[in-house]
Parts: C-alpha cells; structure tokens; sequence
C-alpha cells in the first residue's frame, strides 16, 4: 500500500526550509502499490489535501495536484516521462520536482519525499521547498533595464534573480498597475485591480526589483547603451530587455473620441455585459454621439444599433516609435526581429513578448509573431539565461486557449498554411478535437470539451515527433484510444 506522510502549505507560497517546524503530520493510507503502474499518475486526497502521485521506471513521485495557474487538477492532465502538462492551458512542471517547466503557471508546486519500504508500503513525506530567488548584492553595478510592464519583463526578472544575477534590476512601465494578468480582462467582468497583480509590491521589494510606474521609453540609443524617457530622466543600462508589447487599434470613423468608446486594454475598460447579439460580414461606419458619449453604432449595412458604451477589438499596433531611430532592426509591421536566443543583431539588446517576430522551433525555425501569454512568458525567461551567458534556444509550443458562451476552446501549435482538417466529435454537440494538416502532418490541434487531447498533442509537439495524418485519422473516437496513439 501507498502511505502519505507529510506537512502541507499554502500553495501560493511556500516558506523556506524550518529545521525546527513541528506542525503536525498527517499518514493515509492513499492506494495499493498495484494501483499505479509506470507512466501512470493518480490523485490522492490527504486530508484536505489533493496530491499528484505518479510512477515511472519504478520510481515514485508526488506533488502537489493544482496547476498554479489557475488550479486545474493535473491528475487530469498528460504524462510524458518525468513532466505533467496541465489539461486546461498547458502549464508543464517536473513530477520529482515540482519545478514548473512551461508556462503560463508563474510558481512552482510542493514537492513530497517518496520512500519504498521493504514491506511494500510507500511513504510520501512533504519536503519544504521554494523557488530560490536572491536579490541585489553590494558593489555589482551591472544594470538590467527591463521596458515593458507585461508576462515577459516580469518573467526576466524573476528568472534573473533565480539564477543568482547580483546587479540591478529595473523594470519600467508606462501602466498604473504593477504587472497583472491581462488575459483576464477578455475573459471576466468587472475585474478588481488587486485581484489581477502577478506579483505585489513586497515581491519586488524582497528581490530588489525596481518598478517604475507611469513611464514611457522615447528613444533608445545602443551605442551609449540608455533609454530616455517622457519625463526626461536618461537610464544607462548594460543590458536591455524590450517587451512593450502592442496596443489596441482603432477605427478610423466619426465619433472615435467620445468619452465611452473602450479599447479593452485596462481594467478600467471592462464592463458588465449580459445579452449578447452578432451582427456578422458588416462594418461600423459612424459613431454618433449626444453630450459627448456614444448613443448609436451606424453600420454599412445601414443598421443604426443604440449603445451606451462601445468597445473595439479589430487589432493590435506595436509600440515600437521609439525605437525607429535606434539601430534595433524591425520588419515591414514594425516588430522586432530576434534570434532563437530573443537577441536582436545588437548583443546587449532582447526583445520578447508580442513585439517580438522570432524563430518557432516547431515550424523550422519559421519567423512569426505570436501574441500569447504563455510565449511571452516563455520568452522573458530564455532573454534573462542568455544575458547570464547560459545559452539556450527558445523551443516552447504555442498553447492558446479562450473563453466564449462559458467554454473554453483549446489551441496548441502553429497552424497556419493548414490544408485539411481531421475532426473527432462534432461541433453541433460542443464537444471536439480539430486536428490541422500540413504536408501529411499535423501542425496544431484545437479543441472543446475534449480534455486533456490537446495538451496530449503538445506534448508530442514538444518531443518533436511527428503526428501523421493517416495517424490521426486511424484514432479512435474515445479520447483514451487516442492518447494511446499519440503516445504508443
């Protein structure tokens, strides 16, 4: 049988090691030995607790079973050896460890010590642990100015100083709000400021990361290595991280400046809505106004629609003007161009997040933009290994997910020039797997209500083995018969 023993923590945050802790232990008795099988995982409850128990080569793993983005059970999720993905939005963490692996969790899980006992019990017992972070230290005057208050400068950071980076740190922001998850702001009403920040003030007072709030870069200058500012203050930096990210665009039609047109960039813009109606293949041509605020959306159609607030989502711009007269090299859309290390053709320099146009390892090394979460958080931490002169290459898959009439549809790879599609289940009962092909190969897969088939196709993705088309069109139906296929 399966013994648990262990001291269990806040998920949030796990303090550091207490040689002297006595809080108390809880043993169950949580499964036979025969119950788990290598390559398998299972959850088990501990008193209020849920722990991730896994095997493989014989080996016994646990950790804590809540993806630390937003909770998802990981048990749930997709083993691949020594790594579970999470089934909701693709967040990977190490099963020995808990170390978080991919994003878009931002903390690492508890980890639990497992022991085989001679009588064929196993004893799991909670190791305290957390992701060692250091701050500045005395003398070390190399600075790391970070532009850009978003997933890929907060992720620089905290990878810096994990990796022991002494200097200064400075992340600089024209925002209100230190950085917060934006992604909520499409997906739920009436977002709280304090409900939506990554991390709070005191995080970056104890790791000595400074925040500058309401600020603008408006020049770069490579060679005397500083960034001027809106306010006129002048930063050298020794190295620099540009992740301002994109904006929202907006329509070019009478009666933009009124004071209730949104753009749905802030929390400030977000409003609660309850009817929803479509109007498809049409256009706004005008918006009329009364005192100022939005009070009709004429359409080309000619349909005249009353509204009291309008709120435009047509696309992104990239706020990049304050780098066209710098040396930092941009495409023909003003993005920025980077290796497989986020560097730019000016060493010192970086880019990531959706400014940046960069090699996808899973498309060969394809350049694209992609405006994600997860790969800016992706990119934030590769920029911050090669600036510590730790080589390593951007290799994340795109994992995408959204949010709409309360499902969520899941999307990992890079599917564009896809020729066919295979599809397992049906639209018309909201549940289905969209497999997209390219070259007799699938190149993402997209799905709803068909968990966790997509994060089993990341994973494939990730160990770059190729899915054929006649091998997903062999899988079955029942979504077991197709993880088996995947990974058989």
């Amino acid at each position: 049988m399966c013994v648990f023993s262990g001291v269990f923590l806040a998920r949030e945050e796990l303090p550091d090691s207490d040689p002297e802790d006595t809080s108390e232990e809880l043993t169950e008795v949580v499964c036979l030995e025969s119950d788990l099988q290598d390559g398998q995982m299972m959850e088990v409850e501990v008193g209020r607790h849920s722990v991730l128990l896994t095997r493989s080569e014989g080996r016994y793993s646990a950790i804590g079973n809540q993806c630390t983005h937003y909770g998802a059970p990981l048990s749930e999720g997709v083993i691949s050896g020594n790594t579970v993905r999470c089934p909701w939005h693709g967040a990977c963490f190490n099963v020995q460890t808990g170390d978080l692996e991919e994003y878009p969790g931002m903390d690492c899980l508890p980890c639990h010590k497992v022991q085989t006992r001679k009588d064929g019990h196993v004893t799991l017992k909670q190791e305290k642990r957390v992701k060692s972070m250091g701050a500045a230290v005395a003398g070390v005057t190399h600075t790391v100015l970070l532009l850009g208050g978003g997933a890929a400068s907060l992720i620089c950071a905290e990878t810096l100083r994990q990796e022991g980076f002494g200097g200064r740190i400075l992340l600089v922001t024209r925002d209100d709000l230190l950085p917060y998850d934006k992604t909520r702001l499409s997906k739920v009403m009436n977002v709280e400021n304090d409900s939506i920040l990554l991390r709070r003030m005191e995080f970056f007072h104890q790791h000595d990361i400074e925040v500058w709030l309401r600020k603008e870069a408006l020049s770069v200058d490579t060679d005397r290595k500083t960034v001027t500012f809106d306010d006129g203050s002048v930063q050298r930096y020794d190295q620099l991280l540009i992740s301002t990210g994109c904006r929202a665009k907006g329509l070019d039609v009478p009666g933009m400046k009124l004071d209730n047109v949104r753009m749905l960039e802030t929390p400030e813009d977000m409003l609660s809505e309850n009817n929803v109606k479509f109007y498809m293949n049409d256009n706004v041509t005008e918006v009329k106004g009364v005192d100022g605020k939005v009070k009709e959306v004429v359409l080309k159609s000619g349909k005249v629609i009353p509204a009291d607030v309008l709120i435009v989502g047509i696309g992104i711009k990239p706020n990049s003007e304050f780098l066209l007269d710098s040396k930092i090299p941009m495409d023909s859309k003003h993005f920025v161009t980077v290796d497989k290390y986020m560097r730019t053709n000016i060493s010192s320099v970086y880019c990531g997040g959706d400014l940046a146009t960069f090699p996808l390892a899973m498309a060969k090394n394809r350049l694209v933009n992609i405006g994600h979460w997860q790969m800016a958080q992706a990119h934030g931490r590769i920029a911050a290994l090669n600036m510590l002169d730790k080589p390593t290459e951007l290799s994340s898959v795109p994992y995408y997910w959204t949010v709409l009439l309360g499902k969520t549809i899941r999307y990992a790879g890079y599917g564009e020039g896809y020729t066919d599609i295979v599809m397992k289940g049906a639209f018309e009962d909201r549940k289905f797997l969209a497999l997209y092909i390219k070259n007799d190969e699938v190149i993402a897969a997209a799905s709803l209500n068909y968990d966790p088939a997509v994060s089993a196709v990341a994973e494939r993705f990730v160990a770059g083995k190729v899915i054929t088309k006649k091998e997903a069109e062999y899988a079955k139906h029942v979504l077991f018969f197709f993880i088996i296929s995947i990974f058989g």
